[in-house]
C-alpha cells in the first residue's frame, strides 16, 4: 500500500484569529489566509496527487485553488468542519463562562454534532480512503483535521485535542512499513514558517523572520482565545461521560 494522506487546512480567516468556533458558517479567508494559501503551492508543486477531495466550504475551496490544486478536485461531505450548533461563532472561553469545563471533543454541541457521530463520520471517511492509492490531498478544517488523525491512528475521539492544528499547515498520514495494519503520521502540523532552506548553513531572510513572527503572534493569539491550556482528563473523569471508541 503506498497511500499517504495531505491533511491541508484552510487558510486564515477571521474567526480564526478571534478564535470563534467556525463550523457550517461559509466564511471567507482574510488577506493573510490567502497568502497562507498561495505559499501551499511552492510546498507541494512537486507532488504527484492521485485525488485532490475538498470540503465543499468556501474557505477550504478557496485553499484548494490558491494552492494550484483546483483541477480534478472532488468536493466531499465528510471533510466538512464540525457542526457547533448552538457554539457556533462562540470562544472557548465565552462557552466555559456559562458551561465550565466544556470541552468540545467530550462534550460535542448542543443542537450541533456530538462527539460519536464525528467520530463515526470520520470512520466513514477513513474506510472510503482505504479504498484510494497514491498521494491523495485532503482540504479541511482544524477540528475535523485533529479527529482524522486520531481516528487514523486507532486513538478515541478525545485524544484529538492533543493534535493542534494551524491554519494553512501541512500534514501527512500514512502506513508504516506500507503495511495497513500499521497506520502512522509521517508529518503534523508543518508550516510554511517551519520550511527550511536547503542550505545548512542559510541565515534566514528578515521576510521570513517577519512572517516567522506574524505566524507565531497568531498562533500566541488562538492559544489565548481558545482558553490557554490543554485540559488533562483523568480515569474519573473520562469514565463519567460517554465512552468513544
Amino acid at each position: 500500500m503506498t497511500l499517504r494522506l495531505f491533511i491541508i487546512r484552510h487558510g486564515e480567516t477571521e474567526w480564526s484569529i478571534s478564535g470563534q468556533h467556525t463550523g457550517r458558517t461559509d466564511i471567507a479567508l482574510t488577506e493573510y489566509g490567502e497568502e497562507e494559501a498561495r505559499r501551499l503551492r511552492d510546498r507541494i508543486r512537486d507532488i504527484d496527487f492521485s485525488y485532490v477531495l475538498v470540503s465543499p466550504l468556501k474557505r477550504a475551496r478557496r485553499t484548494c485553488e490558491l494552492a494550484g490544486l483546483n483541477k480534478l478536485v472532488h468536493c466531499e461531505l465528510s471533510l466538512t468542519e464540525w457542526d457547533y450548533g448552538d457554539y457556533e461563532g462562540r470562544t472557548t472561553a465565552d462557552i466555559r463562562a456559562t458551561r465550565p469545563g466544556w470541552n468540545l471533543f467530550l462534550d460535542g454541541c448542543p443542537q450541533g454534532e456530538l462527539p460519536l457521530q464525528i467520530s463515526n463520520r470520520v470512520d466513514r471517511l477513513i474506510n472510503m480512503l482505504r479504498k484510494l492509492d497514491g498521494n491523495v490531498a485532503l482540504f479541511t478544517h482544524g477540528h475535523l483535521g485533529r479527529v482524522l488523525a486520531a481516528r487514523w491512528i486507532g486513538l478515541s475521539i478525545m485524544f484529538a485535542q492533543h493534535f493542534l492544528l494551524d491554519t494553512a499547515s501541512l500534514s501527512i498520514l500514512c502506513y508504516q512499513h506500507h503495511q495497513q495494519d500499521q497506520p502512522a503520521i509521517l508529518l503534523w502540523n508543518s508550516t510554511s514558517a517551519e520550511i527550511p532552506n536547503n542550505s545548512q548553513n542559510h541565515t534566514p531572510s528578515s521576510q521570513a523572520q517577519l512572517e516567522s513572527a506574524i505566524w507565531r503572534r497568531r498562533a500566541i493569539e488562538r492559544w489565548e482565545n481558545e482558553g490557554g491550556e490543554t485540559r488533562h482528563f483523568d480515569a474519573e473523569l473520562v469514565n463519567s461521560r460517554t465512552e468513544i471508541s
